[in-house]
């Protein structure tokens, strides 16, 4: 019903992070706190992914050493696999958002920030738990009414605490207003909610919110600008575009330019995890979104962006993770190798 808009993004993979629990990221700040290097004192050990922190003054967010290119990583080298192993690597040693799921929401974003803290980096968080979700689509779900969504919230600010954060707020949520897709009895409680989860996140001392705004091949900075001013963007610190997307990494800077003169010259940060070779332009269109074949990683994310206006080149959908059951992939958020091989291969 919804495929006829072929730039939109459709959440699919966004299970990716809310299959992620607070016992992977509590796995995850263990293995940093620890200095897990796998020495070879049992399979455990051996098998353990470890990667590095990229330099801080170009890229300050932590990357996980326990995420799924991490864990790839380990089992092609413990199989021999050197070669799908490196090409892994392209992702592994990248940091990528983590989407905070919906039942411990505190432990989890506790354990997230505490193991970026450990190593002096930021978190990069993604939260995608709006009620009414996706518009029933493959990632359909979200916080069961307005209240358990205000409960959720609060607990995700209380797990960042003082802690330097970095959020991605609800992507596609404001884009399915404007659409249509949601339906219209939802939406003054959406626009609440989201002003209302920027006010609350900005009261820890060290959180930044970017509003998603979707992307470029989906709907116009003039259909955009007065939604976005409902929905509290004065008191974000910027909105998000792309997010798991493909349109390239110019032409999504020219729109966003377009929508920041609109909204105060507001600063904006891109999903550059694939979009490395552009949208794809084969096949049903109306399926373009949904891992596309031939698509490529994009720019390594960094805050080192060049553009004034342009905060950050961020990679918030995690690359590797499918899109949903088409094209032969996996349901949406699994870990699916072979794309991600085809991912990292094709990145010049």
């Amino acid at each position: 019903m919804y495929g006829s808009y072929t730039g939109r993004s459709r959440m699919r993979g966004r299970a990716a992070g809310l299959r992620t629990t607070g016992t992977a990221a509590a796995l995850g700040a263990a293995l940093l706190l620890a200095g897990c290097s796998g020495d070879g004192e049992g399979d455990e050990k051996k098998s353990a992914p470890t990667v590095e922190q990229q330099p801080k003054d170009k890229d300050p967010y932590w990357v996980n050493p326990d995420g799924n290119a991490a864990r790839q990583v380990a089992a092609y080298s413990e199989d021999g696999d050197e070669k799908n192993a490196e090409l892994i690597r392209r992702i592994a040693r990248q940091p990528v958002g983590e989407w905070i799921g919906p039942d411990t929401p505190e432990a989890e974003v506790k354990g997230v920030t505490e193991a970026a803290a450990a190593v002096d980096r930021d978190a990069l968080l993604v939260l995608y738990n709006i009620p009414h979700r996706d518009c029933g689509q493959f990632s359909k779900g979200g916080a069961s009414d307005g209240n358990a969504y205000r409960a959720w919230l609060d607990s995700v600010a209380k797990g960042i605490g003082d802690r330097s954060a970095t959020v991605i707020l609800e992507p596609d949520a404001l884009l399915h207003l404007v659409d249509g897709c949601t339906p219209q009895e939802f939406h003054e409680e959406r626009y609440d909610l989201l002003k209302g989860a920027i006010q609350r996140l900005k009261q820890q001392p060290a959180t930044k919110v970017y509003l998603d705004a979707g992307n470029a091949g989906w709907q116009s900075p003039d259909a955009l600008f007065q939604p976005l001013q409902r929905a509290g963007i004065a008191e974000a610190d910027g909105f998000s575009l792309n997010v798991s997307n493909f349109q390239t990494t110019a032409v999504s800077t020219e729109f966003g330019k377009k929508l920041s003169e609109k909204i105060g010259n507001k600063p904006f940060v891109i999903d550059t995890s694939r979009n490395g070779n552009g949208p794809y332009k084969g096949g049903d269109p109306a399926e373009s979104w949904c891992n596309p074949p031939g698509r490529a990683l994009g720019e390594a994310p960094t805050t080192q962006t060049g553009d004034e206006r342009v905060d950050a080149y961020l990679w918030i959908k995690r690359p590797g993770e499918s899109d949903g059951d088409c094209k032969g992939g996996p349901k949406a958020g699994a870990w699916w190798p072979e794309y991600a091989l085809g991912l990292a291969g094709a990145t010049k």
